[in-house]
């Protein structure tokens, strides 16, 4: 199945059709808007749905995430034992609550990642303390043990993509058995996360790619998987011609040692690229890492001057950046959607991309709406690159219809609409099912 050929939810419908406003509980296990794609989910969802109508009460734990006015947030606190500037942190004798608190440290302590699983029971027990309050909650990809059974109210469930694929990824990049062995011990959460989505009756998705992978890696019938895409804040991600290109400049947003990314790629095909356009360089938005692959081909390359990273900077700055580059890169081996794309393009940024995940389902077809190269080619990247840096024609044709695709299939106002008619249908499933009971 391709997927442009995978329908959205079968459910979809306006939000606003005369039927009462939902009281919506949304559950974030993490919330960084900055980093990762759920924190940006939850503030942009939240947001829409609160545009139809809708009283949205986001719980989440560290690190919080920034909502925009109208959603409330209610902070469920963990131990935060992953925090800059002291991750894998041992907390203090008089920070431990209960025995959960202990579960997670004794969970971090022995290799793995305890958050998806600490933050559910937390949760299971908030909601349950406020059974009645809620019409629907809305796990974001939590998948922990505690949130199966009764909560108090219907449970729909968004998983962007599996977290197995991640694992997988980083397996392939672990150059050694004792590396392997933690990177398996670290992942051994998504084993929970599989036997959860498993017993869940209906599953959201962001792409037609990540609905296949839920199916084959996680084991989730095909008919228990609904696609709502996601996509971009249109009004903020735009275009404005008083923003001035900047000669050479490449933008992608990446973490620096996260395989899944490719940044490594993307650094080789700079290093190719400058060969012929000694003006190429690159603008990372994400954390520099000192060390690992990237930070070596910087080395090795003699990019140093070539290559910048920027990180913090706000909403509007960020924009502003994306728009100042000349064409911006998606380097991914895999994405479940690709954010960073569907902004780019919303921009009116030409694009080059690679084809790895649901990257070709946001971007379009290769030469139509964005540059499309295989995953981990740098060869391929610096060809495409240089193609469109060296021609600004195509650099206008593809900005326009990029601009163009996000604008009549991606934006989060769908998105709410989309996910708000799931509500009303696990909604009304509840009632149907707890009415058989009765019988």
């Amino acid at each position: 199945m391709t997927a442009e050929a995978v329908a959205t939810s079968p459910f979809a419908g306006p939000a606003d059709d005369g039927e009462r406003p939902l009281r919506i509980a949304l559950l974030t296990y993490k919330g960084n808007p900055f980093c990762g794609g759920q924190g940006v989910y939850v503030r942009h969802l939240s947001r829409e749905l609160v545009r139809l109508g809708h009283r949205v009460e986001v719980i989440g734990a560290q690190p919080y995430p920034v909502l925009d006015t109208g959603a409330t947030l209610t902070e469920l606190p963990s131990l935060d034992l992953y925090r800059q500037p002291d991750p894998f942190r041992t907390p203090k004798r008089d920070e431990y609550r209960d025995w959960i608190d202990a579960l997670e440290v004794a969970t971090m302590w022995t290799g793995g990642f305890p958050e998806p699983l600490t933050f559910s029971l937390r949760a299971r027990r908030h909601l349950r303390e406020r059974a009645g309050e809620f019409d629907v909650i809305h796990d974001n990809q939590t998948l922990g043990y505690g949130l199966l059974g009764d909560l108090g109210a219907p449970l729909v469930t968004t998983i962007h993509h599996p977290i197995t694929v991640d694992r997988q990824l980083d397996l392939d990049a672990a150059q050694s058995r004792v590396k392997r062995a933690s990177v398996r011990r670290w992942y051994a959460f998504t084993r929970m996360q599989g036997r959860v989505a498993r017993k869940l009756p209906s599953v959201l998705t962001v792409s037609g790619s990540s609905r296949q992978e839920i199916a084959d890696h996680l084991g989730v019938r095909d008919e228990r998987i609904h696609v709502v895409h996601i996509g971009a804040d249109t009004d903020l991600w735009s275009p404005d011609g008083s923003v001035a290109e900047v000669p050479g400049r490449i933008v992608t947003t990446s973490s620096a040692d996260v395989p899944l990314k490719g940044l490594v790629f993307l650094v080789e095909a700079l290093a190719k690229l400058r060969t012929e356009q000694p003006d190429a360089h690159l603008v990372v938005v994400g954390k520099r890492a000192e060390q690992g692959p990237v930070a070596r081909a910087i080395e090795t390359y003699g990019l140093q001057d070539a290559v910048r990273f920027v990180k913090g900077i706000t909403d509007a700055e960020l924009v502003d950046l994306v728009r100042s580059a000349e064409v911006a890169c998606v380097p991914s081996l895999y994405e479940g959607f690709s954010l960073p794309a569907a902004e780019a393009m919303a921009t009116g940024t030409p694009l080059v991309a690679t084809t790895g995940g649901a990257i070709p389902e946001v971007a379009g077809p290769d030469g139509e709406t964005c540059l499309a190269v295989p995953p981990g080619d740098a060869g391929a990247l610096a060809a495409a690159l240089g193609r469109v840096l060296g021609d600004a024609q195509l650099r206008a044709r593809l900005g326009a219809a990029g601009r163009e695709r996000v604008l009549t299939r991606f934006t989060w106002a769908a998105a709410a609409e989309g996910t708000a008619a799931h509500y009303r249908a696990a909604i009304e499933a509840s009632r149907v099912a707890r009415s058989r009971r009765a019988r």
